[in-house]
């Protein structure tokens, strides 16, 4: 029961978005792929799971009690755990925590041993974070055979091989975040390693930046490479070009960001274990070498009162559910069924937990301040010491009765008598997107992607979606029409529509209203009372420049933040349309062949490549440079799949002359996997279409003019969800498919 309700009845607020996020992601589905559990029971299957820790401290714990808490908590959307809690608590798998962090060590037992880690963690759910600081640099030589080392990189790739044929407990593909120490001698080939966006995409990457390297990019001097095997100094680089280099690459293509290791080694808890090398994949949680974490979000727009007339924070009922929500998530790790025996250890050993919030942006709309106003960064302020407050006073109090966590004595807290706390850390801002659709919040600390945008359905019809707070104001004060509503979603914002009142102009600002400065002025005030670190993108649009990067990276040393990621607009969309031999960019006219006679001689070439049916020949003609029919055979295959493969071209080849772009065509066919994937050149083969997808790519994807410069289209295409086909928001370093939930962590 839940407030005179019945679980069978429907949870308020429930938005339909939040219906189908839940039903394809997170409810039980029977052995046919239906769902046999609603968003109820699911709740309910949770809370009985995580109250069940409450007889290791106590014979006489009233279990039934403290379920109810946990179900109300989660069904009133006032507190959400991370999602591997939702989707394994009561099930199998019980594998309950997000965040793992596990050592690459330099040897191949070591290398090896982190990848099948790795895929196990996958396996279970969880995200994970790697330090490649350790691997001796390319060309190194190997002692015990003799050889050369390949370097850090090389290894990122077969980590990445492996990410990809492990899906996440059948919902979702694994994220993991590479991080190399800025004084690494490989450093270099790390920072452009993602340069080619076809490559590494199952990672974040991160430079591990030091206060002596940012000093050294303030005095423009050089600095030391460092060789990890052997810790002797192997060279020297410009501080400043290498910094220069990272700025580069992070504003063309979104990576690496920057953690900044002696900001978070200052806030390390337990340093008497070691140091903290890395984070997990969104950068909110720097974790030891195999230790993992279990993350809940409080969503503020649940918290809301009037006191003389005036909507003001309800701190009163706030502190309550930090403190409930801390008892779940102490108790999560107790219920958790830890993939690897160490992780179990160090996790029990250190007892870190992180509580964030979401919804500061619409709670922002409903105190009615601007995001981007000095007053919302002192909100920001307030709200996050008074949950740290409140969280480290429920972890003492659960000492209390429980006992401090085990490795107290190696804690920063073990001289002071008056923190006898439970777990080594309590707070976290971390990504919500999927939660924060089933509370129905905005996400995380992140300014509102939109007010208003439109999702298309299976049918094709256009439903306009809008932001409950702006909807419910737009209707009081008589200026709500679908037809303005289309219109903001068109443009993105209301800055500048002359239908929105002025005062509202003001305060329903978007992301790309907000300036990049306020952007990290944000991350900071939230950082400085929060234990581990904050999840969060820093917006750019499209036309910033290298210099705007820059000093984002700059204030984020400077304001004391732990890590750094931006955005800019269009930099990892699919923007290019294709390119002629000649570097030539070519307009859409050129596309459009449909009814043209086809020319009598075309050129074109022919591509060998193995697939697990065979090997497979395909034949492109072009016309003007680009792609106008294709052919594909497979050697000494049966009828049906000589068949189908015919049939594929033949497709293609209609696509293409109907104007249809080349990238469009790689995007739907690339990855599909068939009965048999192969190793070859260049990667994995899953099957004919993916083979296909590969050659066409390789021919016409993104190519360097002789300026060395990516030619690109002159309009930017959003990125598109790959499950709804919806258009991808990049916000706490995630993409995020508003529509349907669909995220992408790397």
């Amino acid at each position: 029961m839940r407030d005179g309700k019945k679980d069978t009845d429907q949870i308020e607020f429930l938005t339909e978005n939040a219906r189908t996020v839940l039903e394809r992601r997170y409810l039980k589905k029977d052995a046919s792929g239906k769902v046999c559990e609603s968003p109820e029971h699911m709740f309910r299957r949770v809370a009985a799971h995580i109250a069940k820790a409450e007889k290791n401290y106590d014979k006489n714990a009233d279990i039934k009690k403290t379920e109810d808490a946990f179900y109300n908590l989660m069904a009133d959307f006032r507190f959400l755990p991370n999602s591997p809690t939702l989707m394994n608590a009561g099930r199998s798998l019980g594998q309950l925590a997000a965040c793992f962090v596990l050592p690459v060590e330099d040897s191949i037992d070591g290398i090896f041993g982190a990848v099948k880690n790795a895929a196990t963690i996958h396996k279970s759910g969880g995200g994970t974070g790697f330090s490649f600081s350790r691997l001796r640099p390319a060309n190194s030589k190997v002692g015990s055979t003799g050889g050369v080392a390949s370097g850090p990189v090389s290894f990122m790739k077969i980590f990445n091989t492996a990410t990809e044929q492990i899906k996440q407990g059948g919902t979702r593909r694994g994220a993991n975040m590479a991080v190399l120490r800025v004084d690494h001698p490989d450093i270099m080939s790390f920072i452009t390693c993602k340069s080619n966006k076809n490559e590494l995409n199952n990672f974040n990457i991160s430079v591990g930046v030091t206060d002596a390297f940012m000093a050294a990019v303030k005095q423009k001097e050089d600095y030391d490479l460092i060789a990890p095997h052997s810790g002797q100094i192997t060279g020297r680089l410009s501080a400043a070009a290498v910094y220069s280099e990272l700025v580069k690459q992070a504003w063309e293509t979104g990576d690496p960001g920057i953690i900044f290791l002696d900001e978070i080694n200052r806030f390390n808890t337990t340093p008497g274990i070691g140091e903290i090398e890395s984070t997990n994949p969104c950068g909110e949680q720097p974790l030891l070498p195999m230790e993992a974490c279990n993350l809940g979000s409080i969503n503020l727009t649940r918290f809301i009162t009037k006191k003389n007339k005036k909507v003001q924070v309800d701190y009163e009922e706030l502190g309550k559910t930090v403190h409930l929500s801390v008892r779940f998530l102490d108790n999560t790790i107790d219920m958790s069924r830890y993939p690897i025996d160490q992780i179990d250890q160090m996790v029990k050993g250190n007892r870190k937990i992180g509580l964030g919030i979401m919804g500061f942006a619409d709670l922002l709309y409903l105190l009615g301040i601007p995001y981007d106003a000095e007053e919302a960064l002192k909100l920001a302020g307030d709200i996050m010491s008074f949950v740290q407050k409140e969280s480290h006073k429920a972890s003492c109090d659960l000492a209390k009765t429980r006992g401090v966590f085990p490795n107290f004595d190696l804690s920063i807290y073990k001289d002071q008598k008056d923190r006898l706390m439970r777990n080594a850390t309590t707070t976290t801002i971390a990504p919500t997107g999927t939660l924060s659709i089933i509370a129905g919040c905005s996400s995380g600390i992140e300014p509102a992607f939109a007010l208003s945008y439109v999702r298309t359905v299976m049918d094709n019809d256009r439903l306009i979606e809008v932001n409950p707070v702006f909807k419910k104001l737009a209707i009081e004060k008589d200026f709500y029409s679908d037809a303005l509503m289309e219109e903001i979603a068109e443009n993105g914002t209301v800055k500048g529509n002359l239908n929105v009142p002025s005062d509202l102009r003001k305060i329903f600002v978007t992301s790309h209203d907000i300036k990049p400065e306020h952007h990290i002025k944000m991350q900071a005030a939230f950082q400085r009372f929060t234990d581990n670190a904050v999840s969060k993108t820093v917006n750019l649009p499209h036309e910033a420049t290298q210099e705007d990067v820059r000093f984002i990276y700059d204030q984020a040393f400077k304001l004391k933040c732990k890590g750094v990621t931006i955005y800019r607009d269009g930099s990892k969309a699919n923007q290019v349309l294709s390119v002629s031999k000649t570097g030539k960019t070519l307009e859409q006219d050129d596309f459009l062949m449909a009814g043209q006679e086809r020319p009598q001689i075309l050129e074109g070439f022919t591509e060998r490549i193995k697939t697990g049916m065979g090997v497979l020949y395909v034949t492109v003609s072009e016309y003007k440079g680009r792609p106008f029919e294709l052919f594909a055979t497979v050697g000494k295959s049966g009828k049906s799949t000589q068949a189908k493969t015919e049939a594929i071209g033949r497709l293609i080849s209609l696509a293409l002359r109907s104007g249809i772009q080349v990238d469009e065509i790689i995007e739907q066919i690339s990855g599909i996997r068939g009965e048999h994937a192969v190793f070859q050149e260049g990667g994995l083969v899953y099957s004919i279409p993916d083979a296909i997808a590969k050659v066409l790519e390789k021919r016409y994807l993104p190519r360097r003019n002789g300026n060395g410069k990516k030619q690109y289209q002159n309009s930017l295409k959003p990125d598109l969800c790959p499950e709804c086909g919806q258009t991808i928001t990049f916000e706490e370093g995630c993409k995020t498919c508003h529509a349907c939930g669909y995220t992408k962590c790397s």
